[in-house]
C-alpha cells in the first residue's frame, strides 16, 4: 500500500526553508530571539535560533566556516550547552553577523546602575 504524501511540514522544517529564502528575515529571526526578557530564556533561544540558521544554510558548511566539525557545532547549539564567546563568535562570523553591545530596556538598567559607577 503506498503511503499518502505528507500535507503539511512541521513548524521546524517550515521556519528553516524561510530561513534559508530570505537572509534579511534569518538576520531579523536571530536579532529577535535575544529580545526577551529572561536571561535562560535567551540563552535558549539563542541557541535554537543558531541551530535553525545552520540547518537552513547547511550544518556542515557553516561548521567548516566557522572553523569546527560538524559534530562540535551540533554539541555547541544543543539545548543544554554552554558555549564559548570564542564559538559562538565563530558561529556568527561564518553567518555574516557579529555580536554588538546595547543598552538594555528602563527597568532592566535600573537594576544594573547599582553596578556601574
Amino acid at each position: 500500500m503506498k503511503h499518502p504524501e505528507k500535507a503539511s511540514i512541521s513548524h521546524h522544517d517550515a521556519v528553516v526553508r524561510e530561513l534559508r529564502e530570505d537572509p534579511e528575515l534569518a538576520y531579523e529571526y536571530l536579532k529577535a530571539t535575544l529580545q526577551n526578557e529572561d536571561e535562560n530564556e535567551d540563552e535558549a533561544a539563542l541557541r535554537l535560533g543558531l541551530l535553525r540558521l545552520a540547518q537552513a544554510y547547511g550544518v556542515q558548511d557553516l561548521a567548516e566556516k566557522a572553523g569546527m566539525r560538524r559534530e562540535n557545532l551540533y554539541r555547541a547549539l544543543r539545548p543544554k550547552a554552554n558555549p564559548t564567546v570564542k564559538t559562538l563568535t565563530a558561529i556568527l562570523r561564518a553567518l555574516g553577523l557579529r555580536l554588538s553591545v546595547e543598552r538594555i530596556p528602563e527597568r532592566a538598567a535600573r537594576s544594573a546602575e547599582a553596578c556601574l559607577p
